[in-house]
C-alpha cells in the first residue's frame, strides 16, 4: 500500500490524495486536471489561503507581497523558481496583501515581501525582505525539517 497525503489544489483548491513517493510522475487535481505542483504559484484570496494551510499536509510557503513593492517585484522569480525546484515537497502560494489586508493584519505583516512558511494551519517560520533563490530555498528547507 503507497503512502499518500493530502494536497491542495493552487487552482480550484480541491483537495486530492497524492502519493509520498510520486517516481517523477506529474500529478494532476482530480477536479480541475490542472498540475498540483511546480507551477508557478498563484495568488490566493482569503478562502483559497485558508483552504491551503489548513487543508493541506503538504508545507505551505506563503509570500505576502504587493504589486507596487519593488523588493516584491524583485524576489517574484527566485520564488516561482524555488518553487518549481522543490516540487511536491511544499506548495507555494502569494498573498497580495493590498487585496487582502485582512490576511494581511491577521498575520501581522508590517514589511513586505514576507515568506512565511505553514505546516496544519501553523506558522512554522517567518522572514522578512527579498532573498536570492539559493537563500531562499536554505532557509525553506531548514523551516520544513525542523
Amino acid at each position: 500500500m503507497t503512502s499518500q497525503l493530502h494536497a491542495v489544489c493552487p487552482a480550484c483548491n480541491a483537495v486530492n490524495r497524492v502519493p509520498t513517493q510520486r517516481d517523477g510522475k506529474e500529478i494532476n487535481c482530480g477536479k480541475c486536471h490542472l498540475p498540483l505542483f511546480g507551477q508557478p504559484p498563484l495568488s490566493v484570496n482569503q478562502a483559497g489561503f485558508l483552504a491551503q494551510i489548513t487543508k493541506s499536509e503538504v508545507p505551505v510557503v506563503v509570500d505576502f507581497w504587493a504589486p507596487w513593492c519593488g523588493p516584491c517585484k524583485a524576489m517574484a522569480p527566485a520564488f516561482a523558481q524555488v518553487c518549481a525546484n522543490m516540487g511536491a515537497r511544499a506548495r507555494f502560494t502569494k498573498v497580495n496583501t493590498d487585496e487582502e489586508q485582512t490576511l494581511g493584519a491577521q498575520y501581522n505583516i508590517r514589511s513586505i515581501p514576507t515568506p512565511a512558511v505553514f505546516r496544519s494551519g501553523k506558522e512554522i517560520a517567518r522572514i522578512a525582505g527579498a532573498m536570492p533563490a539559493g537563500d531562499l530555498e536554505r532557509w525553506i528547507n531548514r523551516a520544513i525539517s525542523a
